[in-house]
C-alpha cells in the first residue's frame, strides 16, 4: 500500500512539473508573437483556473456549491487557505514574474530552484532528521541541472540586479510556502477545492494590482488557445497534480521532482519552437534525471 502511494505521489508530482513545462512553452510562444504583459497573464491564469477547479469540485461533490463554501465557515482552515493563496500561490507567481522583469528568465529560474535547498534544510531542522548523502547529492544535482539548462553553463547569461535577486529568492520561498501551507487543509478538503480557492483568491488580488480587466489587443484564436492550455493544463492541472503528489510523498521529494519543469520546458521548446539543444543543456537534463532517480530510490518516509 505504501509503495503504491509512493508511486502515485511520484507520478502526480512529475505530471505537475511537466505541466508547468508545457505552460512555460506556451507562455514563451505568446511573448514571442504577441504584445502581452506577463503580470496580466499571471492574473488571468490564476483567476480562470480557480473558477475551473471550483466548478469541477462542485460537480464531483454531491453537496455542490454548499460544500465548496463550507471551508469559509471554518476559521482555522480559512486561515490556512488565505495563507496558502496569498503567501503561497500569489507570492510564488508574482515574485517569479517580477524576478524576470528585473533580471531575466534564466536568473529567475535558477534562483527559484533554490527552493529545493531551503526546503530540505528546513524539513531536516523541523523533523530533526539529518540529511543523508543521497539527499545532499539530489539537491546539488537539482540546482546544478537547473543552472545548466537555464544559463547554458555560462554565468554571464545571468543578470542579477538587487531587485531581481530579492524577487528571485522570494519566489523560491513562495514555492515552499504554498507547498507547506496546503498540507493541513488538503487532507481534509481535497486538493482540487483548496487549489481552486487559492488560485481564485490570489487571482483576485493580483487582478486589482495589474488591472486584469483591460484585455490586450490583437489576440487571435491561436493566442487564446495557448492561454487556455496555460490555464487548464499548466495551472489548474499542474498545481492540483503537484499538490496531490505532495500529499503522498511529502514536500521534500515533491520539490526535487519539481525540477523536471525546466527540463521538460526546454525539451518541448526544442520540439515545438525549433530551439536546439547544446551539450551543456543535455548535461543539465542528465542531472535532473539523476535527481528524479535518487528521489524514486529514496525509501525514507515522506517529510
Amino acid at each position: 500500500m505504501e509503495k503504491n502511494n509512493s508511486m502515485k505521489g511520484l507520478f502526480f508530482a512529475s505530471f505537475g512539473a511537466m505541466s508547468w513545462g508545457i505552460s512555460g512553452v506556451c507562455s514563451q510562444y505568446l511573448f514571442m508573437n504577441y504584445e502581452l504583459d506577463s503580470a496580466w497573464l499571471t492574473a488571468i491564469r490564476m483567476l480562470l483556473s480557480g473558477i475551473v477547479l471550483l466548478i469541477i469540485s462542485a460537480i464531483k461533490n454531491k453537496e455542490g456549491k454548499d460544500n465548496i463554501l463550507k471551508i469559509w465557515t471554518q476559521p482555522s482552515d480559512l486561515s490556512w487557505l488565505l495563507a496558502f493563496a496569498i503567501l503561497g500561490l500569489l507570492m510564488c507567481q508574482y515574485t517569479f514574474v517580477s524576478a524576470i522583469k528585473y533580471s531575466d528568465s534564466a536568473t529567475a529560474t535558477v534562483l527559484q530552484s533554490l527552493n529545493v535547498v531551503i526546503m530540505i534544510v528546513f524539513m531536516s531542522i523541523v523533523t530533526k532528521n539529518k540529511m543523508r548523502l543521497s539527499q545532499v547529492i539530489a539537491v546539488f544535482l537539482a540546482v546544478f541541472g537547473t543552472y545548466l539548462i537555464s544559463t547554458g553553463g555560462n554565468p554571464k547569461n545571468m543578470n542579477i540586479s538587487p531587485a531581481g535577486l530579492i524577487f528571485g529568492l522570494l519566489s523560491a520561498v513562495g514555492v515552499i510556502t504554498y507547498t507547506l501551507f496546503s498540507r493541513p487543509i488538503i487532507s481534509k478538503w481535497g486538493n482540487i477545492l483548496v487549489t481552486g480557492w487559492g488560485m481564485l483568491i490570489g487571482g483576485l488580488v493580483i487582478s486589482i494590482i495589474t488591472k486584469a480587466w483591460i484585455v490586450p489587443k490583437d489576440l487571435d484564436f491561436t493566442a487564446w488557445l495557448m492561454i487556455a492550455v496555460i490555464i487548464i493544463v499548466g495551472t489548474a492541472g499542474g498545481f492540483s497534480a503537484f499538490l496531490e503528489g505532495v500529499k503522498h510523498i511529502g514536500p521534500v521529494k515533491a520539490t526535487l521532482i519539481g525540477c523536471l519543469e525546466p527540463a521538460s520546458a526546454t525539451l518541448l521548446a526544442s520540439i515545438f519552437l525549433g530551439m536546439r539543444f547544446t551539450l551543456v543543456e543535455l548535461a543539465g537534463f542528465f542531472c535532473i534525471l539523476l535527481t528524479v532517480y535518487l528521489s524514486v530510490k529514496d525509501k525514507s518516509k515522506k517529510l
